[in-house]
């Protein structure tokens, strides 16, 4: 009988660990869009997803878990598109935020972060991931409701 891969591991623990909640459907589905939200804001993560959770009555593991799945990755793989998105919503220039936003992370110091435009270039960014994250929140959401559904038709299950 050939081993499990550490890969297959993981993926069969996550899905465990988030479609065998007990928990209704929905307040799952919640915490994972909660999730998805809150680690692609660069700088929130797992502490914004609890505190989102709760205060949504969602359910906080699954918010907790999508959101340590999310964190970090996502927010510098969407880096780029929500300065796009931020831009187009704002009316400026992406290359020049983008070019800004650059020279601050790449010669990163605080007294210059500070003096960064905040209107200029940290609120396309800003406005860009918040986007991005309703979005994928959203997406998250639906998903994950249809998975539970599929699997066990609605009702709460133990794990």
């Amino acid at each position: 009988m050939p081993k499990e891969s550490s890969f297959k591991k993981v993926i069969n623990f996550i899905f465990a660990k988030l479609f065998y909640i007990n928990d209704s459907a929905q307040k799952i589905a919640l915490g994972v869009g909660l999730g998805v939200f809150s680690g692609l804001m660069p700088g929130t993560g797992p502490a914004a997803a609890l505190f989102l959770a709760f205060v949504f009555r969602a359910n906080r593991a699954a918010a907790l878990l999508s959101s340590i799945l999310t964190n970090t990755w996502l927010a510098v793989v969407t880096f780029i598109l929500a300065i796009k998105v931020g831009s187009v919503i704002l009316k400026t220039h992406w290359q020049e935020v983008y070019q800004l936003a650059q020279g601050a992370i790449h010669d990163f110091h605080w007294v210059k972060f500070f003096k960064l435009s905040f209107l200029e270039v940290l609120m396309p960014i800003i406005t860009g991931y918040i986007i991005i994250g309703l979005f994928l929140g959203i997406i998250s959401y639906f998903l994950t409701l249809l998975i539970i559904r599929r699997n066990n038709h609605g009702s709460k299950t133990t794990y």
